[in-house]
C-alpha cells in the first residue's frame, strides 16, 4: 500500500479530533448539554437522532452515558442504539447499572452479548443474577462459552478463578521458535490478543513463558527452552483478587498464568483486569471505613439505606458509652460550665488523630506492608508520632485556654487530657485493625467504630477526671 493510500485510509477511518471530542468538556467528561440532547431525543421518541448522537462515542463513553441517565431512560436508550450495545459497552457499565440492564433484556439477548465477551467479563455480566436467570441465559449461550462461564462460576467470588481469561496460547516445550511462529500463523482459532506464550510440559503444567518480542527477534531454529523465561509468577485459581492485585503490583506483571490445585494451566490474568481490581479494592476499603456501603450513586436506595443505617445504629450504641462517662461527672460540669465548652475539642482532635493512624494502618495491612514480622515496629512508630503530635497540640491548646479563661490550671488540665487522648488514639488506631486482622476480620469494616468509641470515651474521661482530681473544681 502506497503512502497516499495510507493517508486516504487514515482520513476515511479517523474522524477529526475536534469532531470526536465535541461532546466532552475539558476534564474529558460528557457535557451536560450533550446528555440533555440525548434525553430530549429520547423524550421525543426520535431514535434516529439518539443514534446519531451516540454512534461516535467510544464504548466506555456510551457506558458513562447510561450511568448519567435516569433509571427509566436507560432501557429506551438501549433500544434506540441496539446494534451499538456490544459486549465492550456492557463490560464497561457500572455494576448496578449493568444489573438493571441485564434484568431488562431477554435471556437470548444477554446470551448473545455474553458470547462476545471474554470469560471474565461474561461472568461479571451474570454472576449477580438469580440462579434461574443465570440458567436461562446459560441455556442460550454457545456450548463452548457456556462451559467456560459455568467453570468460572464454580469458583468462589472475588478469586482468580472468577477473574481469569480462558483464551490463551500454550505450546509444548519441545517446539522451536520457528515451530511456534508457524503454529500461531496457521491456527486462526487462537486468541488474537495476548502478551506472552505459555510453555507447558506433558501434564499441562507451565514451565516457562516467552514474550512476543523475544519470539520475533529470535532465529527460527532456536528451541523455546533456550529462550523462555523459567522464573514466573503462578497465580493459584483460588487466590483472593486483592492478593492477585498485590502480586501484579509487587512483581510488575503484565500477565500471569493461573493454575489449578494440581498445578495445571487453566487460564491467565492480564494487567487490564487488575487495574479494575485495584480501584475496586481501594474504593471498597474507603467505603467500609466510613460505613457508606458501596458508595456508588447508582446503588439502589434500599441497599444504600441498609448498609448505612446499621453503622449509624452501632455508632449510637458506642456513643452511649461516652454519654455515660459524661453523666458520671455531671456535678463537675455543673460547677464549671467551661468544661462543657472544651470537652468536644478534646474528643474531636483525639478522633481525628485516631482516624489518621487507622487509615495508615489499614492501608499498610491491605498492601502487605504491615505483617506479623514488623507489627511491633509499627506500634512503636505510631506511639512516637502520637507523643509528638500530642505534645505539640497540648502546648497550643493549653496556652490558648489559659489566655482565654485566665485559668492556668484549666489550661494544664486540658493540655494533659489532650496529650493523653492523642496517645491513646494512636494506640487504638494501630491496635484495633491489627487485632481484627488477627481474628480474620476485615479491619476496614468496623475499625472506625471502635477507634471513635475509644477516643470519645477516653477523651471525656481524661479531661473530666483530671479536672476533678486536680482540684480545678471545688
Amino acid at each position: 500500500m502506497t503512502p497516499d493510500e495510507l493517508d486516504e485510509l487514515d482520513r476515511t477511518e479517523s474522524p477529526p479530533v475536534e469532531e470526536e471530542r465535541e461532546q466532552f468538556d475539558e476534564d474529558n467528561r460528557l457535557k451536560a448539554e450533550f446528555v440533555d440532547a440525548v434525553t430530549q431525543a429520547l423524550d421525543d421518541g426520535d431514535d434516529t437522532r439518539v443514534y446519531e448522537l451516540v454512534e461516535p462515542l467510544h464504548p466506555a463513553d456510551i457506558a458513562d452515558l447510561f450511568e448519567l441517565l435516569e433509571r427509566d431512560e436507560r432501557a429506551p436508550l438501549a433500544k434506540a442504539i441496539s446494534d451499538l450495545m456490544t459486549g465492550d459497552v456492557i463490560a464497561e457499565l457500572n455494576d448496578h447499572v449493568r444489573e438493571d440492564m441485564v434484568e431488562a433484556l431477554p435471556p437470548e439477548a444477554v446470551a448473545e452479548i455474553a458470547d462476545q465477551l471474554d470469560t471474565d467479563d461474561a461472568v461479571q455480566l451474570i454472576e449477580d443474577l438469580e440462579p434461574e436467570d443465570q440458567a436461562a441465559i446459560l441455556a442460550e449461550m454457545e456450548p463452548e462459552g457456556r462451559a467456560a462461564v459455568e467453570s468460572a462460576l464454580s469458583y468462589p467470588e472475588e478469586t482468580a478463578g472468577r477473574l481469569m481469561q480462558r483464551d490463551l496460547v500454550a505450546v509444548p516445550e519441545h517446539m522451536s521458535v520457528g515451530d511456534l511462529i508457524d503454529y500461531l500463523r496457521d491456527n486462526s482459532n487462537l486468541t488474537t490478543e495476548f502478551w506472552e506464550v505459555f510453555i507447558v510440559d506433558p501434564q499441562h503444567k507451565p514451565v516457562g513463558t516467552c514474550q512476543l518480542s523475544w519470539i520475533l527477534r529470535t532465529p527460527r531454529a532456536i528451541p523455546l527452552t533456550d529462550v523462555m523465561k523459567r522464573d514466573q509468577t503462578l497465580i493459584p485459581v483460588t487466590m483472593d483478587q486483592e492478593e492477585v492485585a498485590l502480586q501484579f503490583q509487587k512483581y510488575a506483571l503484565i500477565s500471569a498464568a493461573v493454575v489449578d490445585e494440581a498445578g495445571r494451566l487453566v487460564g491467565q490474568l492480564t494487567v487490564d483486569d487488575i487495574v479494575h481490581i485495584i480501584q475496586e479494592e481501594a474504593d471498597e476499603d474507603v467505603m467500609l471505613l466510613s460505613g457508606a456501603g458501596d458508595g456508588d450513586i447508582n446503588e439502589p436506595i434500599r441497599e444504600a439505606y441498609a448498609a448505612r443505617v446499621r453503622w449509624l445504629i452501632a455508632n449510637m450504641l458506642t456513643a452511649a458509652l461516652a454519654s455515660t462517662i459524661i453523666a458520671t461527672f455531671e456535678d463537675t460540669i455543673a460547677k464549671m460550665v467551661a468544661l462543657a465548652t472544651l470537652m468536644p475539642i478534646v474528643a474531636g482532635i483525639g478522633g481525628n488523630a485516631g482516624t489518621q493512624t487507622l487509615a495508615v494502618t489499614v492501608r499498610a495491612l491491605a498492601t502487605n506492608q504491615l505483617t506479623a514480622s514488623n507489627a511491633w515496629r509499627a506500634v512503636r512508630r505510631e506511639m512516637g508520632i502520637a507523643l509528638l503530635n500530642g505534645a505539640t497540640v497540648s502546648v497550643v491548646i493549653g496556652s490558648v485556654v489559659t489566655v482565654l479563661f485566665h485559668n492556668p490550671l484549666l489550661g494544664l488540665v486540658i493540655a494533659l487530657a489532650m496529650l493523653t487522648n492523642i496517645f491513646i488514639a494512636g494506640l487504638a488506631g494501630v491496635f484495633v485493625p491489627l487485632t481484627l486482622e488477627r481474628f480474620k476480620v476485615d479491619p476496614a469494616i468496623s475499625s472506625s467504630i471502635f477507634v471513635t468509641m475509644t477516643t470519645d470515651s477516653m477523651g471525656f474521661l481524661a479531661f473530666l477526671g483530671l479536672a476533678t482530681i486536680s482540684g480545678l473544681v471545688s
